[in-house]
Parts: structure tokens; sequence; C-alpha cells
């Protein structure tokens, strides 16, 4: 069994200050099939011209080791973001001189059972090249975050909906398998599999352990909440803020402060007037944009609780992250957040403003009761690893691979996965011609 690596998308992490949630899905594959020895994997990426090509490992290597020095914060972090930007101009400049293209087609060539492994959803909705490599004896296998763009195109920027739609189809019509992080991911996706059933895992994302940064005394000297997330409308800030607007008319001051933990994203009109033409909440509210990840736990720890009011969810790392770090969390309702959370945090509808405003002021006194009954549920809560994803998805990967046994290789290759699925693979040359 060899596994191919799409890292396309992780070349590209060099320019982020901190993470996301599919950079840290990324980064995490990166790390656990660097570990793997040498000849069990090939990482690859797309180039310039659609086809895909072999990226050398210490390329993957270098830039795993960057990233991470980048994203852990100190004082050699933008040197290490840096060096991270370069190692993926390199990557791309191999790309666009066609380096790498000659390697990937000896290994389809080598290789008896191979397995494309893609666990962001970039270009997927570019189906050509995951085509070529399937006939070229390739099983693709996916992993599915979330169908949010398809499902509420509302918060969505415009034409992102419609580009979902276009990689759902293709994981319709080409996935050999399928890697979903929630069991809620997972009953969205399984009524768009109508023309095959391909096996579907279900494998909770993991968290890394952080240590956390000292808190500045300042920050610490007032009960503050904490969210964490793009400033997007499915988040639903637009809530907070107006409570916070609230508390700081009758309070002033002494009201709790609120920090938010992301970089600001679109379609915000509203929320962004707030933040920067509202006086109520200067001194109230602090927007700290993306941290590291020490500062971000070192926060958490601090704080009376994690604030994540969303919309919809496809699994909920910042829940993850809150509840690791030993912090109480007050979330919307939602599936994919019961699925991280258990019954550790307190749970409300996304539109209760009076819910939140009371559970808020609850958690912000110094004896809350109700805060003090979730410490006592967290002693059970354990984090998700990704140990254990990892062993779920090697299940996966050795049940698709003796489904895409060599006996089973001519039938695939010729499968007609589009409208021009009839081309000879020679003159294809995997993407490359």
């Amino acid at each position: 069994m060899h596994v191919l690596l799409d890292v396309s998308r992780f070349l590209a992490c060099g320019r982020r200050r901190a993470p996301s949630g599919i950079d840290r899905v990324e980064a995490a594959y990166a790390r656990h099939w660097l570990a793997a020895p040498p000849g069990a994997v090939t990482f690859v990426a797309r180039g310039p011209r659609g086809g895909y090509a072999a990226v050398p490992r210490g390329i993957v290597l270098d830039l795993a080791a960057q990233l991470d020095a980048a994203w852990t914060g100190g004082p050699d972090a933008p040197a290490a973001r840096r060096a991270a930007r370069r190692t993926g101009l390199i990557a791309l400049a191999r790309l666009t001189l066609g380096r790498g293209r000659g390697d990937l087609t000896k290994v389809m060539a080598r290789e008896r059972r191979t397995l494309f492994l893609l666990v962001s959803h970039r270009l997927m909705e570019q189906p050509e090249p995951i085509e070529d490599l399937r006939r070229a004896g390739a099983a693709f296998i996916p992993l599915v975050h979330d169908l949010i763009p398809a499902t509420h195109p509302e918060y969505a920027r415009p034409g992102v909906a419609m580009q979902h739609l276009q990689r759902l189809a293709t994981v319709a019509a080409l996935a050999d398998g399928i890697i979903v992080n929630s069991a809620a991911t997972a009953a969205v996706v399984r009524p768009h599999l109508v023309h095959q059933a391909p096996p579907l895992l279900v494998a909770r994302l993991g968290i890394e352990q952080v240590t956390p940064a000292p808190l500045p005394q300042e920050v610490g000297q007032r009960p503050y909440f904490v969210v964490i997330g793009t400033i997007e409308p499915r988040k639903n800030h637009l809530l907070l803020l107006h409570l916070w607007r609230d508390f700081a008319a009758k309070w002033g001051s002494g009201a709790p402060r609120l920090i938010l933990v992301g970089r600001r994203g679109w379609e915000n009109e509203n929320v962004l007037d707030l933040l920067e033409r509202c006086t109520l909440l200067r001194g109230l509210v602090e927007e700290a944009g993306s941290l590291p990840d020490p500062e971000v736990a070192a926060l958490l720890a601090g704080s009376r609780a994690l604030l994540f009011p969303s919309f919809v969810e496809g699994y909920g790392l910042p829940l993850a992250e809150a509840l690791a770090a030993g912090a109480p969390a007050i979330c919307s309702d939602l599936p994919a957040l019961r699925e991280v959370g258990g019954d550790v945090p307190e749970y409300l509808d996304p539109l209760d403003g009076a819910g939140w405003r009371r559970m808020i002021l609850d958690y912000a006194v110094p004896d809350s009761r109700a805060r003090a009954a979730q410490f006592t549920r967290l002693r059970g809560w354990t984090a998700p690893r990704w140990d254990e994803h990892f062993a779920a998805v090697d299940g996966l990967l050795e049940q698709v691979a003796a489904r895409n046994a060599p006996a089973t290789a001519t039938a695939r290759r010729t499968e007609p996965a589009a409208a021009h699925a009839a081309e000879p693979l020679a003159t294809r040359q995997l993407g490359l011609r």
C-alpha cells in the first residue's frame, strides 16, 4: 500500500500567522506521513497546468518544521514564517518548471496498490487530475470537513456555494472511500452518495497539547470571555456584540470583557460597524486577531468561558481546544458540538439572546454554581487525539486498498468518470500533457 498525500494547499500555509482548522488537519497529516517510511508515501501537489507532480520529501519536512515554529509563537516565529514562505515558493517554482512529473509517473508504474489522500477541499471542484490518478490505478480518499457552503449558502461568499457543490459532485462520483470529521457531517454527506456507497469513516480530529504562554497581568485583572473563529456571519458575533453593548450601557467598565480571537472575514458590515464605531464597546471588547497557539491556550485557561454561538458547524475545533485547556464553554446546541463536548458545555439555541445573556452573566460572577458544575463535568471529558484518528484512518486505507487490488485496476481505469474519461492514459500522462 502506497499513499499519495496532496500537499498543494499546505505549501501555501507560510502566508498565515496562525493556522485555520483545515491548516491544522493538513499539518497533522503531513507530520503523520513524514513519520512513515519514505517508501510508504509520495507527497504530491498540483502544478499551474493542473496536473499532479511529486514534491520532494525534504521540502515537506522543512515546511512542517518551519510552520510548527511559526505557529508556536515566540521570538523566532517571524523568521520561521519567512522561511516557510520561501520553502513554499521553492516548491511552486519546481511545479511551474514541471519538476516531479516523471517521478510521480514512475511511482504509479511501480506501486501495485496506491491511495490518493486529499484532506483539504482545494481544487476538488476540478476533478480531471483526480480522474487521471484513478485511471492510473490510485484509489481516491478525500476528507470532507463540512458541507456548510452548500447547505447554508447565506453564510458563504458569492460563488462558493456552487463551487462546494461541484466538490461534492467530485466526491460522489470518484471517491473510493471517504473520511469525515463527525457523524453530523456524515449525515449530510450520505444522501449525496446516490451512485455508489464507498466506505465512509467518521474520525474525530485530534488536537495538539499546547503549553500556555504566560497570561499578561492586565488581561487577568477583570473577568473576560473568549470567542475563537473567523469574524463572519455564521459565527454569530453580532449576538454577542449586542449583548455587550447592553452590558456596557448598564455597568460601564464594571462589565466583563470580551476578547475576539480570529481574523476578519466577509459580509460583516454590521459587526465591523459595532467594532469600529460603537464607543460603548471600547475597553470592553478587544479584537486580538490571529494569535499563536500558546497565547490562545493562555487566554482560554484564564477566561470565564469560551463563547461559541455559531449557527452551524461541521466539527468545532475551538470547543475541543477550550475544554483541553480547562476552560468552560457556552455554545450553540448543534449536533457537531455535542459530539465534541458531550455533556460538559452549556448548550443554548443561537437565537436565544435572553438565554445567552443570562448564562454569560451567571458565569461572570466568582461564585457561579453553573460554572463550578461544568468544571465537575469537565473532569470526565477526554480530548480527541491524533493517534486515535490515524488508527481509524489506517483501517479505512487497508479496506480501500483491498478493494482496489490489482486484479480490479484495469476495470477501474476505464470508468467513465467524466465526458473525457475514454481518452487514453498514455496521451494524458497523469494530467501532464
